[in-house]
């Protein structure tokens, strides 16, 4: 098939490179112009494992491709994917301005029957009002899908080529069956394709991800439960995660979540909720403690320094909001920085993936390291912010020699109680004992 991508941010860079993957040719549209020839050239704009590989193959191959201008990228184009932001406002509401100014230029453009895919995460009701926004001016007939994505960072070519579920709304005969075509080669195993309507489409992908920020949250509030009962989380969380009506994912407590899904998905799907009168308490309760979530290590750290964290350095591991990505959008690392430069303190940070994001906010604010033992050097304290693998079984020999002192506070539970308790370390961690 012919298929047009309009964005190329990390929705719309995976859906096409992995469109093309499958042999359809595919053209990706971006208003950025430096970004889109940096892509002609070969680079990859944003990190994503196993993407550059695909993105190269299909370019040398002839099916995939940049451009800027929209016309051109329409023109043959069978389907065409909106992968646009969605921002959300200052009450929680997403943006639509971008998805429905494409819609807009695209009654004027299109000649000939398509099929508009809302690729973006929106609000339900957008597809009418994209299909209202074509209809304007658009002379012939097409169709609007809503086909959201379930795109985990880290993991999202895997998640593209191998879904466990594809979710199409549409309402047109004509549309399910072009849909369905592009997306067999992806479910030969069976994992099924699942039609239904636009706004049940767009309700579903607010709900998977406000399901699992609920069930994050709800593992951050047992956390902290076990600190001031005497419990130990990781056990709680085994014990219940051997439950298969509740299952082992998403059960690990932290200091938070962050990315661009959760935090923008769970206030525009209480944003929604309000709009029609209803109290979306569940969802109110959860953004209030990931909020809290985020920084629940830094009383532990000043308790530590006797209230005074003025002339402190600490070494950071970690800056992106999960580990395997680059996206520092929502990550409690920003908000650990933040609190902790506000207190006096200096820091000195290292991420594989995501320091030149974290320059382009701080700049010379906080120090950058080479390496994760770098950041150690005169540091009073480890505090750890990201579970990147390379942090999981550290030269503790080297960690212990750089450190000032053998302190580390960790917000992602990586190291054993007993196992720091045998290092010496005073070891602060999120729901379980603190190792003196």
């Amino acid at each position: 098939m012919n298929i047009a991508v309009v964005g190329t941010g990390y929705v719309g860079l995976v859906t096409g490179t992995c469109l093309a993957e499958t042999g359809n040719n595919v053209i990706c549209v971006d208003i950025n112009e430096e970004k889109v020839n940096k892509m002609k050239q070969g680079v990859v704009p944003i990190y994503e494992p196993h993407l550059d590989v695909l993105f190269h193959r299909n370019i040398k191959a002839g099916r995939l491709s940049f451009t800027t201008d929209l016309n051109k990228a329409v023109e043959k184009a069978t389907i065409i994917f909106l992968a646009l932001p969605t921002p959300p406002g200052e009450d929680g509401s997403a943006d639509l301005r971008y998805i429905l100014g494409v819609a807009d230029d695209l009654g004027k453009i299109i000649k000939d029957y398509k099929v508009i895919v809302d690729k973006s995460t929106v609000p339900v009701g957008t597809a009418d009002k994209v299909r209202e926004a074509v209809a304007r001016h658009a002379k012939v007939d097409f169709d609007v899908v809503s086909n959201p994505e379930f795109l985990r960072e880290g993991f999202a070519v895997d998640d593209f080529l191998k879904p466990d579920r594809v979710v199409i709304g549409a309402s047109s005969e004509k549309a399910r069956k072009t849909m369905e075509e592009l997306y067999k080669p992806y479910v030969r195993q069976g994992n099924p394709i699942v039609f239904m309507d636009e706004k049940s489409a767009e309700l579903t992908k607010y709900a998977a991800n406000a399901f699992l920020a609920t069930k994050i949250t709800f593992m951050n509030e047992i956390a902290n439960l076990c600190e001031k009962l005497g419990a130990d989380v990781d056990m709680v969380r085994i014990g219940i995660g051997s439950d298969d009506r509740i299952g082992k994912r998403f059960l690990f407590p932290g200091i938070g979540y962050g990315g661009s899904c959760f935090p923008k998905d769970v206030q525009a799907l209480a944003k929604s909720a309000s709009e029609v009168d209803y109290d979306f308490k569940i969802l109110s309760s959860v953004m209030t403690v990931n909020e809290k979530q985020k920084t629940i290590i830094i009383p532990k750290i000043k308790s530590y320094f006797n209230n005074n964290l003025k002339g402190k350095h600490f070494a950071l591991w970690g800056l992106a909001f999960k580990p395997d990505t680059d996206d520092i959008r929502e990550a409690p690392a920003l908000y650990l920085i933040e609190d902790l430069l506000a207190a006096g303190a200096t820091v000195t940070a290292y991420d594989p993936e995501a320091m030149n994001n974290v320059k382009a906010i701080f700049g010379t604010k906080i120090n950058y390291a080479e390496d994760q033992y770098e950041t150690l050097q005169n540091a009073d304290a480890l505090i750890i912010a990201t579970e990147w693998s390379l942090f999981r079984t550290p030269d503790f020999e080297k960690v212990s020699a750089t450190l000032k002192n053998k302190v580390v506070f960790d917000g992602r539970n990586l190291y054993g109680t007993e196992q720091m308790k045998k290092l010496g370390y005073y070891y602060c961690s999120i729901g379980r004992e603190v190792v003196r």
